[in-house]
């Protein structure tokens, strides 16, 4: 019993041992309620009666409170198993890590570029464009380094659609295991192409899914200062980019990519799905994105300079790759080729501090809405999430960086003889 039930008990105890007035029970002693009133002649006002309330049972759940509902998810092991990395496949995984790894080291002068659509919603029209862009790679070879992106996984500021792993069917059904078997399949499709993939990791446990098939990863800006992506990054095994924050600073992803270099313990889960405590051993080929941001774009020549200072003052490598969209294209696609050219410049100026571009493009320049109901409305090869660069305004671009790196090679030959 508590303290106030207690004191209630005790006041019962004493007002039945000391008995009532002439008229009735002594008003102090009364239990607590609307106060009776005593008229002149002595007679007695009745009190009412306070409610009577009944005192509802508390809840003893404390457990999932939120939870509407819970499915099982495939095992990575499952997955792996239905939709194997064959040998031929890993060949060009390996070779895309070792390429990226080698142009971050210096020993490569070829620009890394990570081209493909914002988002992955359509498997057949991001099979379309991963063919277009296999037959032009033999043209740029020499002095690019051609990385697909295919991003599965969108980060949202607010609200939004949050990519084929979450939404395969665009309907809000977020049949999750179907979104990683389509996932899976896309990536297999595009290695058959001879062509790397790139991949935003946002989920911690989708890589333990997917990474085996993924030749360069991002950390995108809002989750770049994240303890939790930081560590996933020490121990991917592929190369890893970590975009500057929405804010437009610049010392988070520095911070990030020193973080990542070291060894880490953490949870995570195993090929069978079980949850598991993971100690990884650091990832040395992290890098730096700069891609603008809320104070604006950082793409021209005196934030690349900043920001490789940046890096040297943290004892890191001096170099980063330039995102052609989002901030510093103000997310109008129609900026990103100017964006390009002036990093081409730059480039071929002889700044080594830039390793490489990302940009955005698929099928048809610009975007559209994906209205609920109407997925089956809309545009063949459009990108429903940021707006991007056409094929033709494509390969133009891919075109100009390559002579931007032929025009580096030269340009740095040409000091080292003089």
């Amino acid at each position: 019993m508590g303290p106030a039930a207690a004191s209630c008990a005790d006041l019962r105890t004493t007002q039945s041992r000391l008995g009532s007035g002439p008229n009735g029970p002594l008003p102090f002693l009364l239990p607590i309620g609307e106060p009776a009133r005593v008229e002149r002649d002595g007679s007695r006002t009745e009190r009412k009666k306070p409610p009577v309330t009944s005192t509802p049972q508390l809840a003893t759940s404390t457990r999932d409170l939120r939870i509407l509902r819970t499915r099982p998810l495939l095992p990575p092991a499952l997955l792996r198993e239905e939709l194997p990395l064959d040998d031929k496949r890993a060949e060009v995984v390996v070779r895309g890590r070792r390429e990226v790894s080698a142009i971050l080291a210096g020993e490569d002068d070829r620009l890394i570029v990570i081209v493909g659509p914002c988002s992955i919603h359509d498997p057949k029209a991001a099979l379309d464009y991963a063919q277009r862009l296999a037959a032009l790679v033999p043209e740029l070879e020499d002095d690019l380094c051609v990385v697909m992106r295919v991003y599965f996984e969108k980060p949202r500021t607010t609200l939004g659609w949050k990519g084929l792993i979450n939404d395969p069917d665009l309907d809000g059904s977020c049949n999750v295991n179907k979104g990683l078997r389509t996932a899976r399949k896309v990536l297999l499709d595009v290695l058959d192409l001879g062509l790397p993939a790139g991949c935003e990791f946002l989920d911690p446990i989708i890589p333990q899914y997917l990474a085996d098939t993924v030749s360069w990863a991002a950390i995108g800006a809002r989750t770049s200062e994240s303890q939790v992506h930081r560590n996933l990054a020490s121990g991917l095994s592929m190369p890893v980019g970590f975009k500057n924050l929405t804010s437009g600073d610049v010392q988070g992803a520095v911070d990030a990519v020193r973080a990542a270099a070291v060894s880490h313990v953490f949870t995570g889960i195993t090929d069978d799905g079980v949850a598991a405590i993971l100690t990884t051993s650091g990832n040395p080929d992290c890098h730096v994105i700069l891609r603008g941001g809320h104070s604006g774009p950082n793409y021209d020549a005196e934030s690349v300079a900043d920001a490789l200072l940046r890096l040297e003052k943290a004892g890191l490598p001096r170099r980063l790759i330039v995102d052609a969209s989002h901030g510093n294209s103000r997310k109008d696609h129609l900026r990103q080729p100017l964006v390009a050219e002036d990093v081409a410049q730059q480039v071929a100026g002889g700044q080594r501090g830039v390793v490489g571009v990302m940009l955005e493009s698929f099928l048809q320049p610009g975007r559209q809405d994906l209205v609920e109901g109407e997925a089956h409305k809309l545009t063949y090869g459009l990108s429903i999430t940021d707006a991007c660069m056409g094929w033709e305004v494509t390969a133009d671009v891919l075109r100009g960086l390559a002579r931007a790196a032929r025009a580096r090679r030269s340009t740095i030959a040409g000091t080292t003889h003089s």
